[in-house]
């Protein structure tokens, strides 16, 4: 079989949809499947090209069985709303136009961003191939929960291609049960969609010691360090864990690794602020996130308070999990409901001060609590290994491609 996959992410840029979309394509040409993904210049989230890359119209590589072919799109960094619409739509573009030259039994195109969808739906009617559209993330939903666009005719028309889109794929696949309710609460039939939750890959992800050299060169030594490695956007509420910190017991440390919209504003609070309890240190590679996370003794995961952000399971829960990290999370709905049902981390409602430092506070003193929270953090990676749900994912491929 022959998968075409179109995706705006993928490694070397280390964020969530990128490992999501390389880890599954690994695995299914480990089963024997031609694996061709239809990508841009890595340029996520600073906006510039990555050292070793250029913005050409095609450029081809190939990744640990994966063909992956890179194409020209308007690129800018993740600030700006008009701007990078004009990034997504140069890319579905570039892409629909690449996929008339490659040979496929199915196409599969994922969000975010959501155009790069529109890219899968063209390249189908082009090459007269069933698509599959993967849903990461309800767009343009997702816009609105953050405030980041106030058009409201223009978020009407995206919505009804939304559900254009839903209708005219083979077959939908999301991350949530969630967003499963949401489409098919919306006239999507709910045999149309299968949901294959987000993951870890458990060869990659395992405990391991705090890494000595990190710890002294950062000056963490007998900290309790709470841990945010991902993108630093209007989502993810960071401010709101800077004003906590300075209140935050004396023995915690927050470490932010990233980038985003949102981190010149972070670096400047934290400087306006004078917070000698946080570290804000930039991107790091993909191959260098586990020894990273070895510092942290647990994870943070926030997101701003909005009814939206409750049908979202943000991944870095997975990755932490599986390395023993306990969670502590700021995000209710179904999230909270997998970290309370295994008992992997202690949850806070999101942008409540007294609730976050309480639940801190009990994480970094109670070690009997600490070591059950592990204990749970193990029996989640067991049941989320990427390797399952990408075998669980190409299942469903195979029977849209029949």
């Amino acid at each position: 079989m022959k998968i075409l996959f179109l995706t705006d992410n993928f490694p070397p840029e280390v964020n969530a949809p990128a490992s999501r979309t390389y880890e599954h394509c690994v695995e299914w040409a480990k089963e024997g499947v031609e694996v061709t993904v239809i990508t841009c210049a890595p340029n996520f989230p600073q906006g510039r090209v990555y050292e070793g890359y250029r913005n050409k119209l095609y450029q081809e590589e190939w990744m640990d069985g994966i063909r992956v072919i890179r194409v020209w799109s308007y690129i800018t960094a993740n600030a700006g709303f008009t701007r990078r619409v004009l990034d997504y739509v140069s890319f579905a573009l570039s892409a629909s136009l690449a996929s008339l030259f490659i040979k496929t039994d199915i196409i599969i195109a994922t969000s975010p961003q959501f155009f790069a969808a529109v890219g899968g739906y063209t390249a189908s009617l082009l090459k007269r191939r069933p698509w599959l559209m993967e849903v990461r993330d309800l767009w343009p939903e997702s816009i609105k929960a953050v405030e980041a666009m106030d058009h409201q005719r223009a978020i009407d028309w995206l919505e009804r291609l939304e559900l254009h889109l839903y209708r005219k794929a083979r077959q939908v696949i999301v991350v949530t049960d969630a967003f499963k309710a949401n489409i098919s609460g919306r006239g999507i039939p709910a045999n149309k969609i299968q949901v294959v939750k987000n993951g870890v890959r458990l060869s990659q992800f395992r405990p391991q010691p705090k890494d000595a050299g990190l710890t002294e060169s950062l000056g963490l030594q007998g900290k309790f360090v709470l841990g945010y490695l991902g993108t630093h956007g209007l989502a993810h509420k960071l401010d709101f864990i800077l004003e906590c910190a300075s209140e935050a017991p004396e023995h915690v440390h927050f470490l932010f690794i990233g980038d985003g919209a949102e981190r010149a504003r972070l670096l400047d609070i934290q400087q306006g602020k004078g917070l000698a309890n946080v570290s804000l240190l930039p991107s790091i590679p993909r191959s260098e996130v586990a020894r990273y996370i070895s510092l942290t003794d647990a994870a943070l995961v926030p997101l701003k308070k909005s009814d939206t952000f409750k049908t979202v399971i943000p991944s870095k829960i997975f990755e932490n999990a599986a390395m023993e990290k306990p969670i502590l999370l700021g995000v209710e709905g179904e999230s909270q409901a997998i970290i309370e049902q295994y008992g992997a981390g202690l949850c806070f409602e999101p942008e409540n001060k007294t609730d976050f430092l309480s639940q801190l506070q009990r994480l970094s003193t109670d070690s009997a609590l600490y070591s059950q929270l592990q204990a749970g953090c193990r029996r989640l990676a067991a049941d989320f290994g990427r390797e399952r749900l990408a075998r669980e994912m190409l299942e469903v491929v195979r029977s849209v491609s029949k």
